[in-house]
């Protein structure tokens, strides 16, 4: 185990090497969020529907992403598609955690509109709006409201999710962990100094959705 005095200054002597494989782990996990809910929204607009075929092409997309592992689904993506179009180590990842996570961005959004009262889906009707449109302008607003507490908690679990991009030798923070524990044979340090980063960058997003729910509570007393 390595002692706290070696653990700290290693931490700082290699603080420019991760650097760059932070704002990468950035720029992975928002982009595969941003692109996951919108795969989650739209098969969550699915399985609410009334088109069966929808319903089931929704509910099989779920079952079969929620059944097999994550790091299967990115060696597909980069291993096997790659024979068609080479997406790259960064799209790979990218579209791999966004299907993953679209499945169950797609349970928090159907939770979140099967939450709001039927009673304004009739109101709408009844105002002339089509179907559409009132989900459009009356539940999708407070859908997406109620959907954010969840969605705080989807977007942490992306970013340590992240960490399985290594694997198709993406350079973000635990790759380089890798590499660092391999090149010095001290692997505990490098292991722990990664999680420190990662710890922290949960702890900060954490706290930024805490504020959130705070002060949606606000607006809806």
């Amino acid at each position: 185990m390595p002692s706290i005095a070696h653990l700290t200054e290693e931490f700082f002597r290699t603080l420019p090497f991760f650097w760059k494989p932070l704002l990468l782990t950035f720029e992975l996990t928002i982009a595969s969020v941003i692109a996951g809910s919108i795969i989650g929204l739209f098969v969550a607009l699915l399985k609410v529907s009334k088109f069966k075929l929808g319903q089931i092409v929704a509910n099989v997309y779920i079952m079969v992403i929620r059944g097999t592992p994550l790091i299967v689904q990115i060696f597909v993506l980069y291993f096997g598609f790659y024979k068609v179009i080479d997406l790259g180590q960064f799209w790979s990842a990218t579209l791999a955690l966004a299907i993953h996570s679209g499945a169950y961005i797609a349970e928090i959004f159907r939770g979140s509109i099967q939450s709001i009262d039927k009673g304004q889906m009739e109101a709408g009707l009844s105002l002339g709006m089509s179907t559409g449109q009132t989900m459009r302008r009356i539940i999708l607003p407070q859908a997406m409201k109620r959907s954010i507490p969840p969605l705080g908690n989807q977007f942490i679990l992306s970013l340590k999710e992240s960490s399985l991009a290594a694997f198709i030798a993406m350079d973000e923070l635990f790759s380089l962990a890798r590499r660092l524990s391999a090149e010095t044979f001290d692997e505990m340090t490098y292991f722990l100094i990664v999680a420190l980063y990662y710890l922290v960058i949960v702890m900060i997003f954490t706290y930024i959705v805490h504020v959130m729910e705070k002060r949606l509570a606000k607006g809806d007393v």
